[in-house]
């Protein structure tokens, strides 16, 4: 059954070109499911390519940190297309709510994670540390969205650093990082977006956690 009070609103999802794919792997009968397990597959090669970047040198530091990119967005690309050949394409499976969340927060651990230890082997331990932070500010984003819904409200997709702000913002951040050896920089660019995300995240987490907390006493006055 899918589970449509729980889907994230993405303009994506009504383009044409979106339309006509998923049509396609309807057709080929596609399991949904397991175009939520490849977006796994993608999240942990991103991982380890930004995780490797760190011990690489020049350019070969900066075709792994533009594939760890591209690994990003193949992932989003699994994660449009599985609700879409699910909902539209009527492929919908009883465990699919299953394989709608637990896949992100996955790939949240590995993209971040790896991210922050690539940092790490360019020489800011700190950064270590930092990627696991991220993860976990993440994987609470979601935790109090469900929780919202656990307790009767509708799913609060809202940011400033969502799951598609985060994703946006490791792109830009991979993106930026893969220019360092123009101007002799190795690994400041991931951990200043690491920093970014972590802050971004966290007041995510706190705007959601007021607003649910907002909605409550509101029902309880009704």
């Amino acid at each position: 059954m899918a589970d449509l009070d729980n889907r994230r609103p993405l303009k994506s999802r009504s383009s044409a070109w979106a339309g006509r794919l998923s049509a396609r792997l309807g057709r080929a009968g596609v399991w949904p499911n397991g175009i939520s397990a490849l977006s796994v597959g993608f999240a942990s090669l991103g991982g380890a390519l930004f995780m490797l970047s760190g011990s690489a040198e020049g350019w070969g530091r900066a075709v792994a940190l533009v594939l760890a990119v591209a690994c990003i967005q193949l992932r989003l690309l699994c994660n449009l297309l599985d609700g879409m050949v699910a909902v539209e394409q009527g492929l919908a499976t009883p465990t699919g709510p299953v394989w709608n969340e637990l896949p992100d927060r996955f790939a949240d651990l590995f993209f971040l994670v790896g991210t922050g230890y690539g940092a790490q082997a360019a020489g800011f331990q700190v950064a270590g540390a930092l990627g696991w932070i991220c993860a976990a500010l993440a994987i609470l984003t979601a935790y109090v969205r469900e929780l919202g819904r656990g307790l009767g409200q509708p799913a609060d997709f809202g940011g400033p650093m969502a799951k598609p702000q985060r994703m946006f913002a490791l792109t830009i951040t991979g993106l930026a990082a893969a220019l360092e050896p123009l101007w002799g920089w190795n690994g400041q660019i991931l951990l200043i977006g690491l920093g970014a995300i972590a802050a971004g995240t966290l007041i995510t987490v706190w705007r959601r956690t007021l607003r649910l907390g907002q909605a409550l006493r509101q029902a309880s006055k009704e």
